[in-house]
C-alpha cells in the first residue's frame, strides 16, 4: 500500500453493532464503534506499512434507518475525498439492510474515475467470530486494486457492482448476491481475482450536479407499491392525496399488475404522478412491450427504482 491513501468513511450498521454475550449474533444493537476504534481493532491495519488509511465519521446508524439527508452528506464527503490527488480509493462502512441502495445511490451522483466500496458484516464486532475484519480488509484491498474504478460492494470473499447487488439472506454471512450476473470477482489473500469478462471500470458520471444533491431540501416523495393477490387502489390514492411525486410498483412477473391497483395507478399518472414497473422477482427483469401503459426500471429493483426515479424528478425540478 505504498504512497498510497484510502479513506474509510463510517456510517454504523452490524459491522460497528455490539452484543452484550460474544455468542449473540441477532440481539445486538448496531452502530455503537466509532470507524476510527473500528479500525484500530485490526491489527492488520499497523502492518499495512508505506500506505495510510485516513477514518472519518459521517453517520452512526443501523442502516434499516438510512435517508435521503445521510446519503446526502455521504455523497458529498465521498466527492471530496475521490476529488483528492492524494486519494486512491474511498472504503464506507455500512449496514446490510439497506447497502445495495446506498451503493446504487452513489454510483448515480458520484463523478469518479476511483473505486468506491462499500462492506459490512452481518455478524457484530463483539461477536465470536467477526466477519466485518475480513471484509474491511478485502474492502481496502479492492480500493487499491489497479484499473478499478465505480461503486462496489464487497463482503464474504465476494465483489459486487453496483447496479446488481441485493441481500437475500437475512442471517448468513454470505448475505449478498447479484441474480443473473453473479458476483464480479473474488477476493482472495489481499488480491482480487474477477470473473471472466467482467469490466472492472464502473465509471461514475453522476446523473445530475453535486450541488444538486447538496442542496436539495426535501427530496422528492417516490414510494414502493407491491402488487399481489387481492391488491387495491386505495393505498395509491391516498399517498396521491398526501402529496405523493413518483410511484415504483413492484409487479408480479413481467411487469403486471392486479387491475384495481392499475386503474389506481392510471389515476395517479393522470394527475401527474411519475410510474415505474419494476419485477418483484429476484431474478431476471420488465421486458417492455408495445402498449405498456406505464415504463419499466430498466432491469433495476424496486428499491434501486426508486433511487433512480427521485434522482429523475430531483433533476427535471
Amino acid at each position: 500500500m505504498s504512497g498510497q491513501k484510502i479513506v474509510v468513511l463510517g456510517t454504523g450498521g452490524t459491522i460497528a453493532g455490539t452484543a452484550a454475550d460474544a455468542a449473540d449474533n441477532i440481539g445486538y444493537k448496531a452502530a455503537q464503534v466509532g470507524v476510527r476504534d473500528l479500525l484500530a481493532s485490526i491489527p492488520a491495519f499497523g502492518r499495512a506499512g508505506g500506505g495510510t488509511v485516513e477514518a472519518e465519521q459521517v453517520a452512526q446508524v443501523d442502516s434499516k434507518d438510512m435517508d435521503f439527508d445521510i446519503w446526502r452528506q455521504l455523497a458529498c464527503r465521498c466527492q471530496h475525498h475521490l476529488d483528492s490527488p492524494s486519494v486512491q480509493g474511498v472504503v464506507i462502512t455500512h449496514g446490510t439492510d439497506t447497502l445495495e441502495e446506498t451503493a446504487w445511490f452513489l454510483q448515480e451522483v458520484l463523478h469518479c474515475a476511483k473505486p468506491v466500496v462499500l462492506t459490512s458484516a452481518m455478524r457484530p464486532a463483539s461477536a465470536l467470530t467477526p466477519d466485518g475484519p475480513q471484509n474491511l480488509m478485502d474492502a481496502v484491498a479492492l480500493a487499491l486494486a489497479p484499473d478499478v474504478c465505480g461503486v462496489f460492494a464487497v463482503a464474504a470473499g465476494e465483489v459486487h457492482g453496483a447496479r446488481l447487488v441485493q441481500k437475500v439472506h437475512p442471517y448468513r454471512v454470505n448475505a449478498f448476491a447479484s441474480g443473473d450476473g453473479g458476483p464480479m470477482g473474488w477476493m482472495e489473500e489481499g488480491s482480487v481475482r474477477w470473473a471472466p469478462n467482467i469490466a472492472v471500470a464502473q465509471v461514475s458520471n453522476g446523473r445530475i450536479a453535486m450541488n444538486v444533491i447538496a442542496n436539495s431540501i426535501p427530496a422528492p416523495r417516490v414510494e414502493i407499491i407491491l402488487s399481489h393477490a387481492g391488491a387495491t387502489g386505495n393505498l395509491v390514492d391516498a399517498l396521491v392525496r398526501d402529496g405523493v411525486q413518483g410511484l415504483v410498483v413492484a409487479c408480479t412477473g413481467n411487469g403486471t399488475i392486479h387491475h384495481a391497483l392499475e386503474g389506481a395507478l392510471l389515476r395517479a399518472q393522470s394527475a401527474g404522478v411519475k410510474v415505474v414497473r419494476a419485477t418483484r422477482c429476484n431474478g431476471g427483469q420488465v421486458l417492455p412491450k408495445p402498449g405498456d401503459l406505464f415504463g419499466d426500471s430498466q432491469g433495476l429493483s424496486p428499491v434501486k427504482a426508486r433511487i433512480s426515479l427521485m434522482l429523475d424528478l430531483l433533476a427535471g425540478s
